[in-house]
């Protein structure tokens, strides 16, 4: 059959689905960019009128099993196509796995990701496996292909990333990771370590491999953006302030409390009423034994009370829970409650933990920190004053995201093997938070968050589950379900 001929027997119904694959591939074409994507108008062609590519030609074979092979192939690598597209450019589903949004957004929170809210980013590693973030399920290894991997480009979306926002992004410090340790921040295990860096790496017996990662190819977190770029950030007492103005913190926001009773062991449904998992009030010591995070006092001496703070009344020393985390509106209900004598807010003892920048010595802790300045695409720092600072709070910034040679040698700044008194930034960063305020790891101990890193906008709370209950008595959170992710502060 000649070209002109495939073409006049082509049917109405076929010419309507062309029609419609051509205008939907114009459109995407715009949007992106590119109009090598115009490209695949032939190919619909093809598929549609002309027929040259027998593409079915398994529906005429006479091997019955092969068939209903081949049907079975041709459904899942359509559906691999279609989520590969719809996680790429639309949706993409995240699972809360830690309480650092507690109350806010709950572990066990399965979330639809909008990545039109901030527009999506153009894929980085393109060659990858659908729905597998950086390791294959089942059989392991990567998931990706290192090359190509394109340059950072952000398509159009209806907005941009605004203050109080719950953002979904990858882990900054996610780029090069321990295989053996993925839940720590390779850069922490370095300042742990006798040896830095280099004692991780040659360490593989506890460390595991070590591997970069690209920027897609990082562990998805989820946070509240606190700190927009060009902005100051500060925060003293645990209360946040933006360029000298007070932040009120979320309104589901927590904080890690002391609560001392009368001697009254706080039952575990009340705990649960209250809204606080079983992870939050029991731990696991050194030989694996469960143990609750309580003390009984009784027999400790008048001085080892005044520690925490505390006075026993009547001869009685009382109980105590500790790094219980409550919203303020447990902490009225909990002081409600007679058996209770005293709650009182946990403060963090300098020196006990390291925050951003790590290199530097601030002595800023979880509750005061900074003024620290957020870097703004177009806006330049000098050098010429409090270089270590900026050295130690930037060179991140200026080398591993936006791909710098960056050194400090005699109290001097060579970026790119020159001298440099100056640095005008390429990206747009952000400060992240958790609302549970002492139990995040965010942007106060990692740093700032580029915005080739930014994924989405959780919009839609679509499962939830809650691990400390089964199936058949509260497992599923059906008052959950189907409930709106944007949580305002």
């Amino acid at each position: 059959m000649t070209f002109k001929q495939r073409i006049s027997s082509a049917a109405k119904h076929q010419w309507i689905w062309f029609a419609v694959w051509v205008a939907t591939t114009l459109l995407f074409s715009r949007w992106t960019g590119s109009p090598w994507i115009a490209l695949f108008i032939l190919l619909f062609f093809d598929i549609y009128i002309t027929r040259f590519v027998p593409w079915s030609f398994w529906k005429k074979s006479k091997h019955n099993i092969f068939r209903k092979t081949m049907e079975w192939v041709d459904a899942i690598l359509f559906a691999l196509v279609a989520v590969y597209f719809i996680n790429t450019f639309f949706f993409q589903n995240y699972q809360i796995p830690t309480s650092s949004l507690e109350k806010s957004l709950l572990v066990g929170d399965f979330l639809a990701v909008s990545k039109l809210s901030y527009g999506p980013r153009a894929p980085i590693t393109p060659l990858s496996f659908p729905l597998a973030q950086h390791t294959m399920p089942l059989v392991g290894g990567k998931s990706y292909f290192e090359k190509p991997q394109w340059k950072y480009r952000r398509l159009k979306g209806f907005g941009k990333v605004e203050r109080n926002d719950i953002v979904v992004f990858n882990f900054p410090t996610g780029d090069t990771v321990a295989l053996n340790m993925q839940g720590a921040d390779f850069y922490s295990l370095s300042k742990l370590n006798a040896n830095g860096s280099a004692g991780v790496r040659s360490d593989r017996r506890t460390y595991g491999a070590i591997v970069y990662r690209p920027v897609d190819r990082r562990e998805n977190y989820v946070k509240r953006c606190i700190g927009l770029p060009g902005e100051t950030i500060a925060l003293r007492n645990d209360s946040v302030y933006i360029d000298g103005l007070y932040l009120p913190n979320p309104r589901h926001s927590q904080h890690n409390y002391l609560i001392h009773t009368d001697g009254t062991v706080i039952s575990p449904d009340l705990f649960n009423k209250l809204g606080i998992n079983k992870a939050d009030y029991y731990t696991q010591d050194n030989y694996g034994q469960v143990v609750t995070r309580s003390q009984d006092l009784a027999g400790v001496d008048s001085l080892n009370l005044a520690m925490f703070g505390l006075h026993p009344r009547n001869g009685n020393n009382g109980r105590i829970y500790f790094s219980i985390p409550l919203t303020e509106e447990m902490v009225t209900q909990l002081k409600a409650k007679p058996f209770v004598w005293e709650i009182i807010k946990e403060k963090e003892q300098p020196g006990t933990s390291f925050y951003y920048p790590l290199n530097y010595d601030t002595g800023w802790s979880r509750d005061t920190f900074g003024p620290l300045w957020i870097p703004k695409r177009g806006a330049t720092i000098t050098f010429d004053s409090d270089a270590p600072f900026k050295v130690a709070a930037y060179e991140r910034c200026i080398k591993n995201y936006e791909g710098n040679d960056f050194a400090y040698r005699d109290g001097k700044v060579y970026i790119n093997g020159k001298e440099a008194t100056s640095y005008t930034f390429r990206f747009d960063y952000y400060f992240m938070m958790g609302d549970n305020r002492h139990n995040s790891a965010d942007s106060r101990v990692w740093g700032f968050v580029p915005e080739d890193h930014i994924v989405g906008k959780p919009m839609l709370i679509w499962l939830s589950l809650e691990k400390d209950k089964s199936w058949f008595n509260g497992r599923i959170r059906w008052n959950r379900l189907f409930r709106s992710a944007r949580i305002p502060a």
